[in-house]
Order: structure tokens, then sequence, then C-alpha cells
């Protein structure tokens, strides 16, 4: 007859094993790896009612999201959000999916309607990031807190080192600077965040 496992042993067994499989995650984010956050963010009721700039989002954070990022912890490696691995459609990254080949749009022509860009692939891409978002909060934002491991776990690692990284200052400065109260995130008040305001040849301003 085989002895028994003392009980106190047989929960370090179970907390070893899901240790195991946390570590064996690509990344952080789903509901599969049961030492990880969950996979939306939801914002407090009331507490905002605005929309953050899609005209930003295309420009600025998009490319963040799709660029090859030299890793801060291994010298020469890169990282993607958007790896196969990772934040693309059929990747473990939880709730953020990003479709690596969407197309910009030109946000200044009359003729494409909002009906029209919502239904492209660069507005799943905007819908998807927006839903990492709190409102004018950075810290609490999982688009900008995972990458900087702010008390969450990040199956992708550490991505920016600081809040100063250039990257992680613009996905600040899009949290922070959403369309004024009772406009839509097409609203041409969000050209201002570039300099000049003109989305399609102003840079990203960050402060």
């Amino acid at each position: 007859m085989k002895p028994l496992l003392h009980p106190t042993l047989r929960a370090l067994f179970r907390i070893s094993a899901l240790a195991s499989t946390a570590l064996l995650a690509n990344c952080g984010g789903g509901s599969s790896n049961p030492l990880d956050n969950p996979s939306t963010v939801v914002n407090p009721p009331g507490a905002s009612g605005q929309s953050l700039s899609f005209a930003y989002f295309q420009r600025c954070i998009n490319p963040i999201l799709i660029a090859q990022l030299p890793s801060p912890t291994v010298s020469g490696a890169t990282n993607t959000c958007a790896g196969s691995g990772c934040h693309a459609p059929s990747g473990t990254g939880g709730a953020l999916r990003i479709v690596p080949g969407a197309q910009p749009l030109d946000v200044t022509d009359p003729t494409l309607t909002p009906a029209l860009i919502r239904a492209s692939d660069m507005y799943k891409n905007f819908y998807s990031a927006q839903g990492e978002v709190v409102l004018g909060s950075t810290t609490q934002s999982r688009i900008l807190a995972k990458p900087l491991l702010l008390n969450v776990l990040h199956g992708g690692g550490l991505i920016f080192t600081s809040d100063a990284d250039p990257n992680a200052q613009l996905i600040k400065y899009w949290i922070s600077h959403p369309a004024p109260l009772g406009q839509d995130e097409f609203s041409t008040a969000t050209y201002a965040m570039f300099t000049p305001a003109d989305p399609k040849t102003g840079t990203c301003n960050t402060q």
C-alpha cells in the first residue's frame, strides 16, 4: 500500500503545477492562465462618456503595437505586440487583438464615413486597444500598465523600462487626451494632438 501524501504537500504540488503552467504561457491576459489577470477592463460607471481619438491611435499608437521593439532584458532580441503568439487575432494574449496588416485610412476624406471606418481592420485595432484603457488613468490602463509591469502580470514581460520611454509617452498622451465630451472618436478637435494640427502630416504630440 502506497503512503498517502500529507495534505500540505498535496497543496504545494498543485501550486507548483499552476506556476509551471503560467511560465509556459507565451503572453498574459488569457483566461486559460489561472494566475493571470482578467481579460477585460471595465471603466467605473459614470467615469467618462468620452471617446479616445481614432486619428491619434492610427498615426501614433498602432505603429507601436506592430513594431519590432528592442527587448530591455535580452540583448539583441526584439518583441512585437502583434506577434502570432501574443496579441494577433489568433494569439493567446488576452483581450487585446491587433491585425498586423491593417491599412491606414485618410480620416480627412469626407467620403470615408464613420460607418466605413468602423468596418475596417484599423478600427478593429483601435476598438480592441481602447478596451484596455481606463480613460484618464494611465496607471490603471492595461495597455500601458502591462508593458511597464505596473503591479500586473504580463506574459510578454517588460517592454518599456519606464514611462519615460518614447512609446510609453505616446500611449500616455492618447489615454489622457480624449475627444471633447459629446464628440465621437473622429472629432476634428483631436487634430490638435498633432503639430501642425493635421492627422496626415503632423507629428504626434506627447505633451
